[in-house]
């Protein structure tokens, strides 16, 4: 089975932008949703933002103006830009591509293919 992998992480300053890729490795059938997580020392793995369908974007509040969603989900391939980081956006950073209904983007349950994550430092 097919899995996803992420590049584009790295240490910057506050204010700085990063943007993340997603791509897959092996093959993976078409997805409806490509979505990205982060997961920071001794806290659960949150939801950043998701595409659904190709169209309709969902961000976490946190992130909302600030981190812009992209994605194909018949190649699962997707990218976050991200603008202004804050040192609260320190994290690992992972891409996951699946089929969720539409009130349950945000539910990491429901993905089905998810990368190895990336590190984001983001230095104040």
């Amino acid at each position: 089975q097919g899995q996803l992998q992420e590049s584009g992480g790295g240490l910057v300053q506050a204010g700085d932008s990063l943007r993340l890729s997603c791509a897959p490795i092996g093959t993976t059938e078409s997805t409806n949703t490509m979505a990205w997580f982060r997961q920071a020392p001794g806290k659960e793995r949150e939801f950043v933002a998701a595409i659904w369908r190709a169209g309709r974007t969902f961000y976490a509040d946190s992130v909302k103006g600030r981190f812009f969603v992209s994605g194909d989900n018949v190649k699962n391939t997707g990218s976050l830009q991200m603008d202004v980081l804050e040192p609260e956006d320190t994290a690992v950073y992972y891409c996951a591509a699946g089929r969720p209904i539409l009130s349950a983007v945000r539910n990491p349950n429901v993905y089905i293919y998810w990368g190895q994550g990336t590190q984001v430092t983001v230095s104040s």
